[in-house]
């Protein structure tokens, strides 16, 4: 009895659940990603459940129930928990009794925590993820942008030795000259790895700032330290977390307009280490040939190249074998001679004459795979000073040229200040631009978190309301009505204020994660609803209660399984909310978001629903009586 009664309200559960979770399953971008392996976890979870509910579970209490005793036994007492749930339960009848007599007002609580609900998610701070101390801190370290690969390296060294200092670093791995990890030669990068979590009482970001500020007391140094992510998205070389992209087609005017921003921003005090990878004071040696005195010495630019190469590449000319090791030869001129950019002038080029001949003696191959010829004794060829065939220049350069889609591109990068959401930066930029007068020709771009963070932002609107409207589909097929479903939607606004609240109250931003929270709440809290106004509809069409006394009993009947089924949801969600540990910032956000959500829901839905029930009823007799009946034509009259 007890599996047929509760079948089609488990089906109703099931077939809910899966509709929320359908429009995840469409997303793009990286949230699509993260929301379909959450949806697809999910969906068959749901589903095992509920066969298992259908099957095995009457079957265990076929087996296991034949002999119990339920409820005290003559002359027993009941139980304090038995007490606590029957107190409990009158306490709600009582309650919802005044509620019923009263329920105009509880209508305009229904419609004042919808309209609080979309006020607050518009005005709810938002960010893409939350910050994580994951336990390593990546450190750059910034020079002149004509500081020498000695110098950056004496640099690195001093700021490695002030981080050393701090009592929650526990290891430092430093690389200097440009690579994967540095964008440009004037920066060194620094990774920091921190002592575990229970060791230390500071975060990732507050050891970052210290960081910072020791660095910072090194003259010539810029230093930027932020906690490094699970989650990074950014390809592109960059100081911080987030990337904003100027691109022109003119490399010459994005140059020029992206310091001014980049000034603009630093003014802003919502902003932290705002930066670009792009210099134009940076050192650089032109070699401009003379081909026609090149010529009169016999000298070619092909031997020009190949001698620059020998010279300063580094280039592998031989292997030596050992016994049990190998040697790369590698060809270079003189340490000192490399630190010194007036030694260019000279550097030996050879020169050859219609009268050189090449032999298997005099020819040596190149780094480009060409021959140069040596000059052997007796033979006219002489070694002539790059000096005498060109003219050796110092001037600045850019340090780096970046391009986006094929056209000049400028990259700022920026941080957030302490308890700054990216939206409120986001907004700060456009307005910048503005101010700064930025011409129609260059055009901004977010990049990385932050370009993921726009379009994540411009598709929860769309992704909440395909939710809504799945699973209203769904109960308007199960329920064969119109207006059933509607209540049923109804609990959502509480759920959803809920989860927002308790985000603000822990000091959360609306992210990714406490968006996964709140589509798992509508799955959630519409059950609430589900197992009253299936019990109700039941009540009427079998024993043919009046709408009032149907609901009242479904509500006095479904509240401990009501609350038993919320309370098995808050516990399973307080482990994430109190979460500690490496990377646990990425999960309280869902944590709070169920429990906020629940907690606000559950105290609103018990009474709230019952009231809309009613409501809905009477409107859908009245339209009833209001529609004019179709005439019948009588039995035996022809047609």
């Amino acid at each position: 009895n007890g599996a047929s009664e509760i079948g089609f309200t488990v089906i109703s559960l099931t077939a809910s659940l899966l509709a929320v979770f359908i429009p995840l399953l469409f997303m793009s971008g990286l949230v699509g990603r993260m929301f379909r392996e959450f949806a697809l976890t999910l969906s068959i979870a749901v589903v095992v459940s509920a066969i298992v509910s259908l099957t095995l579970t009457p079957m265990m209490c076929a087996a296991l129930l034949k002999k119990a005793h339920h409820g005290p036994r003559e002359g027993e007492r009941e139980g304090m928990v038995e007490r606590l749930g029957t107190g409990l339960v009158r306490f709600y009848e009582t309650t919802l009794t005044a509620v019923l007599r009263h329920q105009g007002l509880a209508l305009l609580v229904v419609a004042v925590t919808l309209a609080m609900t979309l006020a607050l998610y518009v005005f709810m701070p938002k960010s893409f993820l939350p910050l994580q101390d994951t336990g390593l801190i990546a450190v750059a370290v910034k020079a002149d942008p004509d500081v020498s690969f000695t110098e950056m390296t004496r640099l690195q060294s001093v700021a490695a030795d002030r981080v050393r200092g701090i009592p929650e670093v526990a290891d430092i791995v430093g690389v200097v000259g440009s690579g994967a990890l540095n964008p440009t030669p004037n920066v060194a990068s620094l990774t920091v790895v921190l002592v575990p979590h229970e060791a230390r009482r500071r975060s990732a970001a507050t050891v970052a700032q210290e960081i910072e500020a020791r660095i910072r007391q090194v003259p010539g140094v810029t230093p930027f330290a932020r906690p490094v992510q699970d989650v990074q998205i950014a390809t592109r070389s960059s100081f911080s977390q987030y990337q904003y992209t100027l691109v022109g087609s003119l490399g010459s005017e994005v140059r020029q307009w992206g310091p001014k921003l980049i000034t603009k921003l630093r003014e802003d005090a919502r902003f932290r280490n705002v930066n670009s990878v792009e210099e134009d004071e940076g050192f650089a040696t032109s070699i401009v040939v003379d081909r026609v005195r090149a010529g009169q010495y016999g000298v070619t630019l092909q031997s020009v190249s190949d001698i620059l190469n020998d010279a300063f590449s580094q280039r592998q000319i031989s292997t030596i074998y050992g016994q049990s090791n190998q040697y790369r030869v590698v060809l270079e001129v003189e340490p000192r001679y490399r630190t010194d950019a007036t030694a260019l002038s000279a550097l030996r080029l050879p020169g050859t004459n219609a009268s050189q001949t090449l032999t298997s003696t005099n020819v040596i191959p190149t780094a480009s795979g060409s021959s140069a010829v040596l000059a052997t004794a007796g033979s006219n060829s002489t070694q002539v000073p790059l000096s005498a065939i060109a003219t050796i220049r110092r001037e600045s350069a850019p340090l780096a040229i970046s391009h986006q889609e094929q056209f000049p591109s400028f990259t700022i990068s920026f941080d957030t200040a302490e308890s700054v959401s990216l939206d409120d930066a986001v907004q700060a930029i456009s307005v910048a631009e503005a101010a700064i007068g930025l011409p129609g020709s260059i055009s901004g771009s977010f990049a990385g978190e932050a370009a993921e963070f726009r379009a994540s932002l411009a598709g929860q609107p769309w992704l909440i309301l395909a939710a809504v409207v799945a699973i209203y589909i769904v109960l308007g097929v199960l329920y064969e009505s119109y207006i059933h479903p509607i209540t049923i939607l109804s609990t959502l606004p509480s759920a959803g204020i809920g989860a927002l609240l308790a985000l603000l109250l822990v000091g959360e931003h609306l992210t990714v994660i406490g968006l996964i929270g709140i589509v798992l709440l509508m799955g959630i809290v519409k059950k609430n609803a589900i197992m009253m106004i299936d019990f109700a509809i039941e009540a009427e069409r079998t024993r043919g209660l009046s709408p009032y006394d149907a609901i009242v009993e479904a509500a006095r009947l479904r509240f401990r399984p009501i609350m038993m089924t919320t309370l098995a949801a808050l516990f399973g969600a307080l482990p994430l909310a109190i979460a500690t540990g490496p990377g646990a910032e990425l999960r309280v956000p869902l944590g709070v978001s169920i429990i906020g959500g629940l907690l606000l829901s559950q105290l609103l839905t018990l009474y709230t629903t019952p009231v809309i029930y009613l409501t809905l009823d009477e409107l859908r007799l009245r339209f009833a009586r209001a529609r004019p009946e179709e005439p019948r034509p009588n039995v035996g009259e022809a047609p």
